[in-house]
Formats: structure tokens, sequence, C-alpha cells
């Protein structure tokens, strides 16, 4: 009796091979940074959002009414450090922004370390001279707790920058995750800080 020879499944017998568990890896790990990154600065974005909407006049005008009394205007001697601690205020603010912008642009490749490491230093150097020109501010006792959450937040800065500059020396993406929270507590602290001297970002005159 003659036998039909069954049908062999295509593939059946070769030998698959699986890629190396380090190389699958790799890239799920470097996915996972870049998100861990824009997620801390869609944060930063957010709580400053939220903020400016909370002090909006129609939200004012919505809200209930408020139990606690207003907030007394600056003194002169207040106005007067509010006024000395602007542009310095302005300066960190940009050389915050330029710093984390800069280790989002190298993890997605627009930057190489050498740009990085210049755009690094930059920031470095500009809150170096924030703390000088902080520490020679003399606040009133009234601001003496906002003058050292300031010089805390710009020293906060500084960490994240040496953190981030460590990328320049080895290339490893870790070390802008670990400076991610260094300056996301570094810009919770301005915002309190401005609440006090600049409510929704008043400039002094």
């Amino acid at each position: 009796m003659d036998t039909v020879p069954t049908e062999v499944p295509e593939g059946a017998g070769a030998i698959h091979t699986e890629p190396a568990r380090g190389a699958a890896t790799r890239p799920r790990v470097k996915i996972l940074l870049l998100c861990l990154v824009v997620i801390g600065l869609l944060g930063i974005v957010l709580l400053a959002a939220s903020r400016e909407v909370a002090t909006s006049p129609a939200n004012a005008r919505t809200a209930r009414p408020v139990l606690t009394p207003p907030r007394p205007p600056l003194t002169a001697a207040e106005e007067e450090y509010a006024l000395a601690l602007w542009p310095i205020h302005n300066e960190v603010k940009a050389s915050a922004l330029k710093m984390t912008l800069g280790g989002l642009s190298y993890k997605i490749g627009e930057l190489d370390r050498a740009a990085l490491k210049i755009r690094i230093e930059q920031s470095s150097a500009t809150f170096r001279s924030a703390a000088r020109r902080i520490a020679a501010l003399d606040p009133p006792a009234s601001l003496t707790r906002a003058h050292a959450m300031y010089g805390d937040a710009v020293r906060l800065y500084q960490q994240s920058g040496a953190e981030m500059l460590r990328v320049t020396d080895d290339g490893r993406v870790e070390h802008l995750v670990a400076a991610q929270p260094l300056s996301m507590e570094a810009s919770e602290t301005l915002l309190k800080v401005g609440d006090i001297l600049w409510p929704s970002e008043y400039k002094p005159n």
C-alpha cells in the first residue's frame, strides 16, 4: 500500500537563533531613559501652567471666597530686594531651560558630547555668577527664608549641571536621569520664591 508522504511544515528542522539578550535590552533601556527625561520636562511645564491658570482673572472670579486675608503689598525694602533679584532670576531660568533642553537634544541625537559640554558649561557659569550675586544681596528680615531658598535652588542647578557634565566623559545617559530630579526640585523652589516676590511673574518697575 502506497503511503503519502506527510508534508513537513515550512521551516521545520531549521535552527533558530535568538538575538543576544543584551542587544535587545539596550535599545529598550535607552527608550525608557528618554521617556523619563521627557516626563520630567513635561512635569515642569505642567506645574508652571497650572499655577498660571490658577491665578488667571477668570479663575479668580469663579473661585470660592478666600478665607485667609490677602497678602499685604511688599514693603519698600522688600520691593528693593525683589528688584535686585529679578535680573538674576531671569538669567537663572533661561540657563536652566537651556541646560535641560541640551540634555534632551543630546539624548535624541541632535547634539554630540562636545556641543552638550559647551552648553552645560555656559549654564554652569551663569549659576556660579548668580550664586555670587545672590550672596552679595542683603534681604530684609521678612525675606531671609526666601533668600535662602533661592540660593538653595541655584546650588541644585549647579549639582544637576555637574551630573549632566559626566555624560560628556563616559556617554552614559543615566547621568541625565540622575540630574533631572535636581533640576525639578530647583524649578519648584523658584516657583515658590516667585509667588512671594513676583506673583504671576510680576516684573518690578
